[in-house]
C-alpha cells in the first residue's frame, strides 16, 4: 500500500509541467494575485475555525446556577 502512495506523488518533472500549465493558463502576472487570494482565504478559514472553537468551548462549560 505504501508503494502505491509513493508512486502516486508527483515528482520534479510533473511539478514543472504543472507550473508550466499554470503560467500558460493564467499568465505570469496573474499568478501572484491568485496566490495572495489563496493565502487570504486560508487566513480567513483559520480565523473562522478559531472563533468556532472558542464558541464551542464556551458552550460546553457548565453554567453555575444563580440563587
Amino acid at each position: 500500500m505504501t508503494n502505491f502512495i509513493v508512486l502516486s506523488m508527483p515528482g520534479g518533472t510533473e511539478w514543472l509541467l504543472i507550473i508550466l500549465v499554470l503560467v500558460l493558463l493564467f499568465g505570469g502576472k496573474k499568478i501572484p494575485e491568485l496566490m495572495k487570494g489563496l493565502g487570504e482565504g486560508i487566513k480567513e478559514f483559520k480565523k473562522a475555525s478559531k472563533v468556532e472553537d472558542e464558541k464551542t468551548d464556551n458552550t460546553s462549560k457548565p453554567v453555575s446556577e444563580n440563587k
